[in-house]
């Protein structure tokens, strides 16, 4: 079938990019679904950092490529072998495919699924085919989804079916921003109660943390951004104190806020310069969580002496170490109780042929979480 879908074919075009245009909106040919997979209508996708860095060249992918992975929309047919779904389902999108069957999936682990990863790197589905052409020429998947598009082919591996009643522009933050925010609190730390918390880089994913937190229930929550308008939205969403990063003596002043550092600091920015504040506002004896995707050159180095004579922990989290069959369900209905007001992360929704401005949007910090609108 034919369709339309943002193609970024070239990696580091300067901003802005309303006039650089790295995305083109383009037709191409979608193949219908083979044996496992599902055809969706994509209708909402949400434009996340991570798609940001592939677009500046941060986090290089084969090319050319149809970006997009935080989607919800309504499967439309169904592969082979396919028995858990039907037309009319609704659905969000993971970007870690899951086979079920290497040993990270074994051990309850599947957003390091080892096949998953392999297909994702190559720019394939699970199992290594591609569905989308242009001109007869083969494109590549982003994360195994690609949801930038009108229509996407995707692997059932990838779906997770959720309520009809939640609306597709706040199901589709769930398969990204809220899993890789709320899970690094909830699955990765597994937070206890009473604790002290300092969340670093206040996006989408570092806000849903900071939620996570609070339903954790926190003692105090430290905000950290470069951002006012962020961290008054911090303050809005329960941080008990905040603090602006471009302040020299941030560090010291949470240092000494805190009596000595947090408990748990979580660094949700992506870059180095973050997580080195985030280590050294953890306290001793703490844990440092990172969900931020540097580029894959970027160096994060500590003294050695210091987590030994400390006992500090530092834990990377992916997918918010997230089952996302188990833990999805559960947060809509976090959701859906009053106990994660996710709906605040959203910042209004886009025409795909706007995609370029947004991501300028998104790039100059202006907004949290914008969804496209195929």
């Amino acid at each position: 079938m034919k369709m339309r879908a943002a193609l970024l074919t070239r990696m580091g075009a300067p901003a802005p990019y309303a006039e650089s245009r790295p995305l083109e909106i383009v037709q191409l040919e979608l193949a219908p679904p083979g044996p496992g997979e599902v055809l969706l209508r994509i209708r909402a996708a949400g434009l996340c950092h991570s798609d940001l860095s592939v677009i500046d060249g941060n986090r290089p992918r084969p090319l050319p490529m149809v970006l997009g992975h935080e989607g919800a929309g309504r499967v439309e047919a169904l592969g082979a072998g396919v028995t858990d779904l039907v037309v009319g389902d609704h659905v969000v999108t993971t970007f870690v495919p899951s086979c079920g069957h290497c040993r990270p999936c074994e051990d309850i682990r599947p957003a390091l699924c080892e096949p998953g990863f392999a297909a994702n790197s190559a720019g394939t589905l699970l199992g290594g085919v591609r569905r989308l052409t242009r001109e007869g020429l083969p494109l590549n998947h982003h994360l195994g989804v690609s949801a930038f598009a009108e229509y996407a082919t995707v692997r059932r591996e990838s779906l997770v079916r959720v309520d009809r009643s939640l609306s597709f522009e706040l199901a589709a933050v769930f398969g990204c921003a809220v899993i890789t925010g709320v899970g690094a609190v909830v699955n990765t730390a597994d937070l206890p109660p009473d604790r002290s918390v300092a969340v670093v880089g206040l996006g989408g994913v570092g806000l849903a943390a900071l939620m996570g937190a609070r339903l954790r229930e926190a003692r105090r929550i430290v905000a950290i951004d470069l951002s006012d308008a962020k961290l008054a939205a911090a303050r809005e969403l329960g941080a008990t104190d905040t603090f602006n990063a471009a302040d020299p003596a941030c560090i010291e002043a949470v240092r000494e806020a805190t009596q000595g550092g947090v408990e748990f600091a979580f660094e949700m920015a992506g870059s180095v310069q973050a997580m080195e504040l985030a280590y050294r506002i953890t306290r001793r004896g703490g844990t440092t969580v990172t969900a931020g995707l540097s580029h894959p050159q970027a160096m994060f180095a500590v003294p050695h002496v210091g987590i030994v004579a400390e006992e500090r922990s530092i834990k990377g989290s992916y997918l918010g170490s997230c089952v996302p069959a188990r833990d999805i369900p559960r947060y809509i209905e976090w959701y859906q109780a009053g106990r994660l007001p996710v709906d605040r992360l959203l910042s209004g929704s886009i025409a795909l042929e706007d995609i370029n401005l947004g991501f300028d949007r998104l790039a100059r910090g202006e907004v949290l979480r914008q969804t496209v609108l195929p």
